[in-house]
């Protein structure tokens, strides 16, 4: 009987354990930033439009990217212009590199003024591409 009431209140006591939720952040709508793991990069001025469909990235780039503002255009120019040659580069050597992850060139080129916001969410998707998979892109360890 002794056993059987151990049982009954470890039987409580975890059926009463709950595992707290986790608090997504939220975007500017107020919707939860997980629920949206589309993410259109578009200027449409110049018809130009990448989509990112990566579950996770939304939410990185609400939580941990570097805010708008902080790169000059000049500097995500540079560097994605870097990333794309070797992102493309990948592309190219399926049987050298996944072609799971590296599966559709960048049409991305020097010279055309793709705006900021193009230039901003392509930069961190690249930042969240080579700290998700543990690639390096362009010879250096990508930071935020």
């Amino acid at each position: 009987m002794k056993y059987f009431a151990s049982i009954l209140i470890l039987s409580v006591i975890i059926w009463s354990c709950k595992t707290p939720q986790e608090t997504m952040p939220k975007n500017t709508t107020g919707e939860s930033v997980k629920s949206n793991d589309t993410v259109r990069i578009a200027n449409d001025d110049i018809e130009y439009e990448i989509i990112i469909i990566e579950p996770g990235f939304n939410a990185w780039l609400v939580s941990t990217a570097r805010p708008e503002g902080y790169y000059s255009q000049s500097f995500l120019e540079a560097r994605n212009l870097q990333y794309v040659i070797a992102y493309n580069q990948r592309v190219m050597q399926p049987q050298a590199y996944n072609p799971n992850l590296y599966e559709m060139r960048i049409d991305y080129q020097q010279g055309i003024d793709y705006g900021y916001e193009v230039n901003y969410k392509l930069y961190n998707y690249f930042i969240y591409f080579q700290l998700k998979y543990n690639q390096q892109l362009a010879g250096w360890v990508p930071r935020i």
